[in-house]
């Protein structure tokens, strides 16, 4: 699986879901480590096709009446212009200072403009609506007087309405200068919005001019690589030694010779070295209980050691929510093995304190091993199981299977494996 992925470059989101934040780092690790292994090789060859005069094979690509034509200096040569740097250009930071205040000014303008045309229309509304009320109750009044009074009416009408006017002008003033204190804060707020956008996108240049640098260092960590790697394969080989002495995996090499395995087959297992071509993952689920019949069933999948008696661990094709149910109310350390519909192989779910952890099982090969985290590999399912009873999974977790999960329903969810 890991190969494939390697092979492609890619990995499918959701099968990058079920990794754990391990997985995901390793994995991100060995895709980087493949990437400089592609460009060593193409620098290589294009290194030895210049020594020999050779040229790289031209694509011919169709026809077009498309061109570019570059703008020529006076030297003949492509002209470039670098903002800042030509004569009477102001400084990229005092140009980007510029802009971003004007920005947020013209923002903060629009916004305000907004605002006062909304505060106007209450003042006027208000104050109209008012003038109508006051002018509808000094009618009602007016009425009541007698007909020589309506002078002094009308003088009281004239009087009323320049209170009114007043009053509304007054109001006016008072409503724009809130929004001119609104418009300035607001220019304030969008200024530092945009400066820190600046600043962040200055941040994501810097970090990638430190990987830029990371990449060149790359070269000088090769030998520290080669180093680790041999550290693993020692550990790997202790481990393996350990497990033996337990008898847990002690039939491993009579096994290989038993099935007539090659040195070239027990090489490929113990130094990780591609078996084919990647394979293509699962399509669907009738595709997956072929698999398992035609490949697993015959090297005891799911079954005890040395028994024909199904493990209480393993389970059918069963979905990760379903898997967690199966869990919830088992205490640390409980477990159960599903086949998986993202891989040729299985998932292990874990039960922690708070929560659950998933481990893919990598069984496209001729071995069983976690993808990504335990460089162990084994003959069966079962040794996995085992050996991980007595071994941690992960350092930094500390997972050791200890009680595993068993069906609940009837008829059991395997049935379609093995009907």
């Amino acid at each position: 699986m890991l190969q494939q992925i390697l092979h492609d470059m890619y990995i499918d989101p959701e099968l990058l879901a079920e990794l754990s934040d391990v997985q995901k780092h390793i994995l991100f690790y060995k895709m980087r480590e493949e990437q400089l292994r592609r460009w060593k090789e193409r620098e290589t060859w294009e290194s030895l096709a210049q020594d020999k005069g050779l040229r790289p094979t031209k694509t011919k690509r169709a026809a077009s009446d498309k061109h570019i034509q570059w703008l020529l200096g006076a030297d003949g040569e492509v002209w470039v212009w670098i903002m800042g740097e030509g004569p009477g250009d102001k400084p990229y930071e005092a140009i980007s200072e510029e802009l971003i205040a004007e920005r947020a000014r013209l923002q903060a303008q629009r916004e305000a403009e907004e605002l006062w045309r909304q505060k106007e229309a209450e003042i006027t509304k208000k104050f109209r609506d008012a003038l109508a009320n006051e002018k509808a109750r000094v009618l009602a009044e007016k009425w009541k007087v007698e007909m020589e009074d309506r002078k002094a009416a009308k003088v009281l009408e004239e009087r009323i309405q320049e209170e009114f006017k007043r009053k509304e002008e007054e109001e006016r003033k008072r409503g724009e200068e809130q929004i001119r204190l609104q418009e300035e804060q607001r220019a304030k707020e969008l200024y530092w919005t945009l400066k820190q956008a600046q600043l962040h996108c200055q941040a994501s240049e810097k970090e990638e001019r430190e990987w830029e640098e990371q990449l060149r260092r790359s070269k000088a960590a090769d030998e520290e690589r080669s180093r680790r790697a041999q550290r693993a394969r020692d550990e790997y080989r202790r481990h393996s030694l350990r497990a033996i002495q337990k008898g847990m995996v002690a039939g491993l090499s009579s096994m290989f010779r038993e099935l007539g395995q090659s040195h070239e087959q027990e090489a490929r297992l113990y130094h990780h070295l591609p078996a084919g071509p990647p394979q293509p993952l699962p399509v669907s689920r009738d595709v997956i209980v072929r698999w398992f019949k035609e490949e697993q069933l015959p090297r005891g999948a799911g079954f005890e050691r040395n028994t024909k008696f199904i493990a209480p661990w393993f389970h059918g094709i069963i979905s990760r929510e379903d898997a967690e149910d199966l869990l919830e109310n088992m205490t640390e350390g409980a477990f159960l093995v599903r086949v998986s519909e993202k891989i040729w192989g299985y998932t292990l779910s874990y039960r922690l304190q708070k929560g659950f952890k998933h481990f893919l099982v990598d069984a496209s090969g001729d071995f069983y091993s976690f993808l990504g985290v335990d460089p162990n590999r084994h003959a069966t399912l079962t040794d996995l199981i085992d050996f991980h009873k007595e071994e941690i999974i992960t350092v930094s977790g500390g997972e050791l299977l200890q009680e595993p999960c068993g069906q609940r329903d009837s008829p059991p969810d395997y049935h379609p494996l093995f009907e």
